[in-house]
């Protein structure tokens, strides 16, 4: 009897396993994700319980304290082990504290590259309660005047390498904004922060000076694109800090994990999700100044990194370089970003290895993400019912024409089908609250939609398309607006326009993203129209831009046109431009290229649109 009923119960439970793969083969991969979730926000309840702000700076210092010698920072050869970081940032702090006027609050703008000292000044800020603003490396001239004076800090720190650029724009810079340069030498009107470091002490500064109020208090500014406009300082919390380090471990990364970072700190990919990420975990970081394929997997194998960083283009770079015997010879074991393609994502597991890819997507300002945790090429993550209880969302349709949502004559937006392209929108509310940008509100009432689907409800607008498969795993399809990604970058249409207009034959500039076979994201193309009686100066033009705007930014392509589309609110129109691309053998209009050993825009003939599509010419 007892033998036929156990027989019975384990009959019935291979037939619900059974059942369970063939209707639900993701059940337990999204059940044991979604307990990390839960518990990740169950330790954050338990401290708010118990009336403690617990930091991502606070769980360093816990490191510092119980393994002080462990490495944290790798940085060409050279180890900053958790101990060295600390008292590298005390050092910051009590030059701070004593040499300046900062109180609690006040907000530091960082201007610097990929180093250990980008780290040691960031934390040392925060153990004095400053936010930090990042600055975009590449911004330069008017653009970063209008970083700086966006999230009006007290004072600008400058690394060795860039101190030129500011120095360039150093009389148009607030007269109360001190600034001060990582070089024992420095432009008259700054400060050497070298020099006080040197005699500055180790001890640290009053706790009282770096407790949170909340964990909603603002910890830092970085810099997005968004989707329109000049870079907007978006606001980010103690507590989306705290999300944002919890990337890694979620994925299964630990302790003992040696991360690989290339992408830039002033991102919050490289920040939040790489340093932040290895505080979470108490793991070892080796920071790169900037990317290079040809060194990856030399500096993988020679540091025994096991996690990686990338962007779809970094992942595509490697596949690129020339093959050489033992490309699979190394410890990585993961790999953590967002961007790549699917043909990339088989490819680079083909060529380098079992290495899971942990695809992810999220908005630096955003309320809402996705990652990826079952491996589904192509896909940026996945969603089902209980997930949407603590994440939830919506995509809904979406008027190419107009460039703005579908709504019907009620005037509500609607869902799309599975398998349709649709607007990711994601409520704002007390769970998920969107903390918007420095500055002026309109820049956060823009990305907000309101009155959705019933009166009153207000979502966070990510200007992003999405696509839900049947299997309920989620696919970025495109951005929309005046933003477009290039060279892993967001490139701001009208920061561009704005920047060619300046010259005095043009008359209206349309800036837009031409998909290129083999790229990932798109190419710059700007549309022209000139002033009456002037004439195209193509070599004025690559001067302007090359010199006013970022690499990733210039636009690869140019189109005279002698009028354009409008809407009816007089915005440009983009879609049909988009469209039509740069093909010169389907446009009459005369199109241009961009020749960097020239120095010019170059006529865009069939033989040269033949090379670019081919891959002969590399963009």
């Amino acid at each position: 009897m007892l033998l036929s009923w156990l027989t019975g119960i384990g009959a019935g439970m291979i037939f619900l396993h059974c059942v369970q793969r063939l209707l639900f083969p993701y059940f337990w991969d999204d059940f044991w994700f979604l307990l990390k979730v839960v518990r990740f926000g169950i330790q954050i309840t338990k401290c708010k319980w118990r009336g403690e702000q617990v930091t991502v700076l606070d769980k360093f210092l816990s490191h510092a304290k119980r393994q002080p010698q462990k490495p944290f920072i790798i940085y060409e050869g050279d180890i900053y082990t958790y101990q060295d970081v600390d008292k590298r940032s005390n050092k910051v702090a009590r030059v701070f504290l004593n040499h300046s006027s900062l109180e609690k609050g006040d907000t530091v703008a960082l201007l610097m590259s990929n180093e250990p000292d980008f780290v040691h000044v960031w934390f040392g800020l925060a153990k004095l309660g400053c936010v930090v603003a990042f600055l975009n490396c590449n911004v330069r001239s008017n653009s970063l005047l209008h970083c700086i004076r966006t999230c009006e800090p007290k004072a600008l720190v400058v690394g060795t390498d860039l101190l030129g650029i500011i120095e360039e724009i150093l009389p148009n810079i607030p007269q109360n904004v001190s600034v001060w340069g990582m070089k024992d030498s420095v432009p008259q009107g700054m400060i050497s922060l070298i020099q006080k470091l040197s005699t500055s002490s180790e001890e640290p500064v009053a706790c009282s000076h770096r407790v949170a109020s909340s964990l909603k208090s603002t910890c830092l500014y970085i810099f997005t694109s968004g989707t329109t406009g000049l870079p907007k300082a978006a606001v980010i919390s103690h507590l989306q800090a705290l999300k944002g380090s919890a990337g890694l471990w979620a994925f299964g990364c630990t302790a003992d994990d040696i991360v690989y970072i290339t992408l830039p700190l002033y991102h919050s990919s490289g920040s939040l999700l790489g340093i932040c990420g290895c505080v979470e975990l108490g793991a070892t970081c080796v920071l790169k100044n900037k990317f290079s394929a040809s060194q990856f997997w030399n500096d993988c194998k020679k540091y025994n990194v096991t996690v990686f960083q990338y962007i779809g283009e970094l992942c595509r770079y490697l596949c690129k370089q020339p093959k050489r015997e033992e490309e699979k010879d190394h410890q990585v074991r993961l790999a953590v970003g967002n961007g790549i393609r699917s043909d990339v994502w088989r490819q680079f597991l083909d060529r380098f290895g079992n290495i899971k890819m942990c695809e992810l997507y999220g908005a630096t300002e955003g309320n809402i993400s996705f990652m990826n945790h079952t491996g589904k090429i192509g896909s940026v993550g996945r969603t089902n019912f209980f997930y949407k209880l603590f994440f939830n969302f919506h995509l809904i349709k979406y008027d190419f024409q107009k460039d703005e949502p579908l709504r019907n004559e009620q005037d509500w937006c609607s869902q799309v089908k599975k398998g349709e392209p649709g607007l990711l929108i994601s409520p704002v509310n007390t769970k998920n609250p969107f903390f918007g940008y420095a500055g002026s509100y309109r820049h956060t009432k823009n990305k907000l939609l309101l009155d959705v689907f019933k009166k009153g409800d207000v979502y966070f607008n990510t200007g992003d398309l999405m696509v839900q498969d049947q299997e309920n795993f989620l696919y970025f399809w495109d951005r929309i607006g005046d933003t477009f990604r290039w060279k892993g970058e967001n490139v701001a249409t009208t920061e561009v326009a704005d920047v060619i207009g300046m010259l005095d034959f043009i008359q209206e500039t349309n800036v837009y993203g031409v998909t290129v076979s083999g790229y990932e994201g798109k190419a710059g193309m700007a549309s022209i129209i000139l002033k009456p009686n002037k004439s195209l100066d193509l070599e004025k033009i690559y001067e302007q831009v090359v010199t006013s705007l970022p690499a990733y930014a210039c636009p690869r392509f140019l189109r005279i046109q002698e009028k354009m589309e409008t809407t009816g609110t007089f915005k440009l129109q983009k879609f049909q431009l988009v469209e039509e691309g740069f093909n010169p053998m389907k446009i009459s209009d005369p199109l241009y290229f961009m020749d960097n050993l020239k120095k010019s825009y170059v006529p865009l003939t069939k033989e040269l649109y033949d090379q670019i599509i081919l891959g002969e010419i590399k963009l």
